[in-house]
């Protein structure tokens, strides 16, 4: 297990990616660790009388030269919508990284990521530290409509861009195992994939039931980061585990789905 740092970071940037997403990239005074796709920090909210607990946010992108941190944050409630307005220049306490990350694939691998909401960070960051030509990589993002999609194009330089809307306003209209590169599952020898549980299970039962390698990131509430508040059990083969200390990340036969 990699060792934890609880830090002050610098706000460097508060980006709006539309308008219920924020790029928000941090900068360390110190040496960054080695961080992998799928593990995550959890971040103090500040300057709140309402809110006690800290907000868990998969890692985007990391810049070990520049010592930066990016995270995607969607508003989903009130501290997440704080931490959107922070301005640069702000300090932000982070505990870092927790968390399980994602076996990394071997490079005879043909891989599909399958990202949405807040799901769709650690899906690119794994596309770029694949190590994959991009000709083996296929990166699936679903969202409601065009405008609840934030742009990924920088990363088609390390795998294929494909989009679902649900009301068809961009990219295949539908779910993201509606899509034409879902149904060809079966050309894949691992599937990743984060976002709303309904999404995961049913991208999970396929890949199942054609018996093809599959990591999923659970986001089940994770208040504390170390296992001791219990706020993000989930049952698995090995019974019931904090999915921040034990995950997030599980391959899909080790749960009960």
């Amino acid at each position: 297990m990699s060792k934890k740092f609880v830090e002050d970071f610098k706000v460097a940037e508060n980006i709006a990616l539309n308008s219920s997403n924020f790029l928000i990239k941090l900068v360390s005074p110190k040496k960054l660790p080695d961080i992998k796709p799928g593990q995550f920090v959890n971040i103090e909210v500040k300057n709140s009388d309402e809110i006690f607990l800290r907000r868990p946010f998969s890692i985007f992108e990391i810049d070990y030269q520049k010592n930066t941190l990016s995270l995607i944050i969607k508003i989903l409630g009130r501290g997440s919508k704080k931490l959107t307005e922070l301005k640069a220049g702000d300090t932000v306490n982070l505990v870092y990284p927790l968390g399980k990350s994602f076996t990394i694939p071997q490079s005879d691998d043909r891989i599909l990521l399958i990202g949405g909401g807040s799901g769709v960070a650690p899906m690119l960051f794994l596309a770029k530290e694949s190590g994959l030509n991009r000709e083996n990589v296929d990166i699936l993002l679903g969202a409601r409509s065009r405008e609840d999609h934030v742009d990924a194009s920088e990363y088609s330089k390390y795998g294929n861009l494909h989009f679902t809307t649900e009301d068809g306003s961009f990219g295949e209209k539908g779910f993201v195992i509606h899509h034409s590169v879902f149904q060809q599952i079966n050309s894949y020898s691992k599937v990743y994939t984060c976002g709303p549980d309904a999404m995961m299970r049913a991208v999970a039962k396929t890949a199942k039931d054609e018996d093809i390698f599959c990591e999923v990131s659970l986001e089940n509430l994770m208040a504390c980061g170390f296992g001791v508040c219990l706020c993000c059990i989930e049952p698995t083969q090995k019974g019931n585990l904090c999915v921040c200390t034990e995950g997030p990340v599980f391959n899909i036969k080790e749960l009960k789905w």
